[in-house]
């Protein structure tokens, strides 16, 4: 492996250090927004407290200033086949790292004693889990630890969105390692958050930096389910070809999915927790190392990938928490470039949720902040204007309308509707606040089916009021009702609907209400809406030619026995495609060439290249 001896300064090293060694190793020329200011604060030896947005580079931020200084850092990251794949990725560039778990070989697990006592070991990613193997701290304890870097932190923080405990062994190993620098790393922490991470994981106060959660390249995109299947068969074809996950709420709805788009010519896998290990190791190994695939999968998958060329989140059902979500949908895109994300969510989802809440063995406390969370997370859904200003809102960022977003490429036109309200809540109102949304469409539309004939519903006002609009637009309304906080449903009820105190004020025409037009036909537009993947803009010639670059990337990844993008990102291929460089000298320029990648496959790739 290459030595990066020679790039590494004896003195202290600085900014302009690590800009020339990240050059040199990763090939990127420059550093992303809030990368520099992290980076100078670790370089300086404090601690670090990070918020950055999946895709802006936290990687880099401990991984330079490992390769820069003298001893070990230590990287705890939370799930092995993550781990695996990040290690293999340095080793691509030419960086010597290593992961001690559970799976690791004897000779291999020797190999990296070896390496970390000859000092030629710079990063080694451990699980959490490991934090208490006495053998393993041990051995640690008398090696140079000059650095822990602990990715996912919000993990620590019992108000995060995936408290874990073994993450609280952190601390305590750090203090047996003899309190190294600690720089922790999330993509996901509010201000509660992270004062909890601040006090549990360090022993000093640590500089914070929130770089923003902005994701320019997403395309955020939002509908409530008409026939869900229709509208994930309508996306996914007009993006056949691209990565991407769609996560369901079930296990047997991932595999009913998967089914379903496989009889429809797609590359569909099934990833759940009900798998054996060693299946669901096998279905994400060939995710990741694939190219085209589309994975159906429980939130059980995502957070072990670093495939940086996922094109597409779907969410079929509503997340867990809008945190969840933003966690989610940043695993589109994470090369920079232009990525989407669509979720369809209904009324039946909230009430589930709600009641998983409700049911929960979690403190009174944390479920009104989980209440609260999905009440942001349906709000979000049901935006009225641009959906990233709801979204960044909500974690307390200011912007202007983002224009890559469904509502801002069709804004819709907002119409009074007192009058739809009234007619929506009166329908709950004069049926006592008894029924779910099923029997207070069929009131509104005037359908007499044994039910409504039986309760006597028939014979309501109410009964018939609504005859001019479909099942789906009353949806609609209800859907924004729900959003805006006029019904709710009780935690501990069975799917009746409620009129809240805000409901109240609108059914007695006390305070307007602006809604969407309930003939808004926007599910069907954004579940059909062309891809926006960057290399759909490549012309037919480049297009070629990027084909060829993939199948000769692929040829290379699968003799290494290691994933594609490990080889050359979708980002790096774009460009050769685009600039047709012809020498290695003009290869070196492409984004996410470095100096190992260029020894290694320059020539093979400049071949194709020539060829075109």
């Amino acid at each position: 492996m290459a030595s990066l001896d020679s790039h590494t300064p004896a003195r202290t090293p600085s900014l302009d250090d690590a800009r020339a060694l990240m050059s040199h190793v990763y090939g990127f020329r420059d550093f992303r927004p809030g990368q520099d200011e992290i980076i100078e604060a670790v370089l300086a030896g404090e601690d670090v407290l990070a918020v950055m947005p999946t895709g802006r580079g936290k990687s880099l931020c401990f991984q330079l200033p490992a390769l820069l200084r003298e001893g070990l850092t230590i990287v705890v990251s939370p799930l092995i086949a993550l781990m695996r794949d990040q290690v293999a990725q340095l080793q691509a560039n030419g960086v010597e790292a290593a992961t001690l778990n559970s799976n690791t070989p004897p000779e291999e697990a020797e190999q990296t004693w070896d390496k970390i006592d000859s000092g030629a070991l710079k990063l080694l990613y451990l699980a959490p889990e490991r934090m208490g193997a006495p053998g393993l701290m041990r051995n640690l304890a008398r090696r140079n630890v000059a650095m822990i870097a602990v990715d996912e932190a919000h993990c620590v923080s019992q108000w995060g969105h995936d408290f874990r405990p073994e993450y609280l062994r952190i601390a305590e190993f750090a203090q047996t390692m003899g309190a190294p620098q600690i720089a922790a790393f999330t993509a996901t922490a509010d201000a509660a958050a992270r004062r909890d991470i601040a006090g549990r994981l360090f022993s000093r106060a640590p500089a914070e930096f929130v770089s923003g959660f902005d994701r320019p390249n997403i395309h955020l995109a939002a509908a409530g389910k008409r026939d869900g299947y229709a509208q994930i068969r309508s996306f996914v074809a007009a993006r056949r070809g691209q990565s991407g996950i769609i996560y369901c709420t079930s296990r047997k709805g991932c595999e009913s999915l998967a089914e379903r788009l496989q009889a429809d010519g797609v590359e569909a896998m099934a990833y759940h927790a009900g798998l054996e290990a060693g299946e669901r190791s096998r279905r994400q190994d060939f995710f990741v190392g694939e190219d085209g695939i589309v994975m159906c999968a429980t939130v059980a998958f995502g957070m072990g990938v670093d495939k940086p060329d996922v094109r597409f989140v779907v969410h079929n059902g509503l997340p867990k928490s809008i945190e969840a979500y933003y966690q989610e949908i940043g695993r589109a895109g994470r090369d920079g470039l232009p990525s989407e994300t669509l979720m369809l969510w209904s009324l039946g989802d909230a009430g589930l949720r709600r009641r998983q809440i409700a049911e929960s063995e979690m403190s009174e406390e944390q479920k009104r902040m989980e209440t609260r969370r999905l009440s942001a997370l349906i709000a979000y859904a049901e935006a009225p204007a641009c959906r990233r200003q709801t979204l960044l809102a909500y974690f307390g960022e200011d912007t202007q309308p983002c224009g890559v977003c469904d509502l801002c490429d069709d804004p819709p036109e907002l119409i009074d509707g007192l009058e739809l309200a009234q007619k929506a809540m009166s329908a709950i109102a004069r049926t006592g606040q008894r029924f779910g949304l099923e029997h207070l469409v069929s009131v509104l539309r005037g359908v007499s089916n044994e039910k409504t004939q039986r309760l006597g519903h028939d014979a309501l006002p109410t009964f018939g009021v609504g005859a001019d609009l479909s099942k789906d637009q009353w949806l609609s309304v209800y859907r924004q009702l729900f959003a805006a906080g006029a019904i709710d449903q009780p935690i501990d009820g069975h799917g009746e609907w409620l009129i809240t105190a805000k409901g109240k004020e609108i059914l007695f025409g006390r305070e307007p209400i602006r809604l969407r037009p309930p003939q808004d036909k926007r599910a069907s537009r954004t579940a059909s809406a062309p891809s926006r993947a960057a290399d759909s803009l490549l012309s037919d010639r480049d297009q070629q030619l990027y084909s060829a670059l993939r199948r000769l990337r692929l040829d290379f990844a699968k003799e290494a026995g290691k994933p594609a993008y490990t080889v050359f990102s979708d980002r790096t291929l774009i460009e050769m495609a685009l600039n047709r460089p012809s020498s290695l000298d003009a290869l070196s320029g492409v984004y996410g060439v470095g100096a190992r990648k260029l020894e290694r496959y320059g020539e093979a790739f400049l071949d194709v290249i020539r060829d075109a």
